[in-house]
């Protein structure tokens, strides 16, 4: 009569690449989310270098943000996603304490990407699964460095436009 473990040889390995190949593919993905953070902050530095420093209160229409309330949101909101729900340090500063002169927002900004960049090189792939109770929902920390990604971008897109609305051409697009 055969052994019953005759199979475990080929057996172990396939269920040890089964167990393991979902953390395979999330540390993959924090890999990429790295590099693509780190094009998505020098973009947007550019993008907030362009605009001289007297123009940073220029919005479009009365209800539309400044370029430079567009800047602050967008770092304040990095700051507040990767500490509140990533477990980044520095709490984002309330909506009237945001600066609104150029050099303190470009250092805001600075201050963000950088913290963004930290908590994305911590964080652990089997901690992208984990739940957390956010305002819209229960979702997983991996969605909220989406957000957080997508949230810049929406704001970086605005402040381009704002350039272009003052006649500069903003720098060459960066994606990943």
């Amino acid at each position: 009569m055969p052994s019953p473990f005759r199979y475990l040889n080929v057996l172990l390995p396939v269920i040890a690449i089964l167990w393991l190949s979902p953390l395979y593919g999330q540390a993959a993905f924090l890999t990429e989310i790295q590099q693509k953070w780190a094009n998505a902050g020098d973009y947007t530095r550019e993008v907030a270098l362009l605009l001289p420093a007297e123009k940073y209160g220029f919005q479009p229409t009365p209800d539309q943000m400044s370029f430079g309330a567009q800047l602050g949101h967008l770092a304040s909101n990095i700051l507040w996603l990767s500490s509140a729900y990533l477990g980044g340090p520095q709490a984002a500063p309330k909506a009237a304490e945001l600066p609104t002169d150029k050099d303190s927002l470009l250092q805001l900004l600075e201050t963000a990407l950088q913290q963004g960049a930290r908590v994305l090189a911590q964080i652990q792939p089997e901690a992208l699964e984990e739940k957390v109770d956010f305002f819209a929902g229960n979702f997983s920390r991996r969605q909220i460095i989406h957000l957080m990604q997508d949230h810049l971008t929406h704001h970086r897109a605005q402040m381009i436009v704002y350039l272009r609305l003052q006649g500069i051409t903003p720098p060459k697009y960066r994606g990943w």
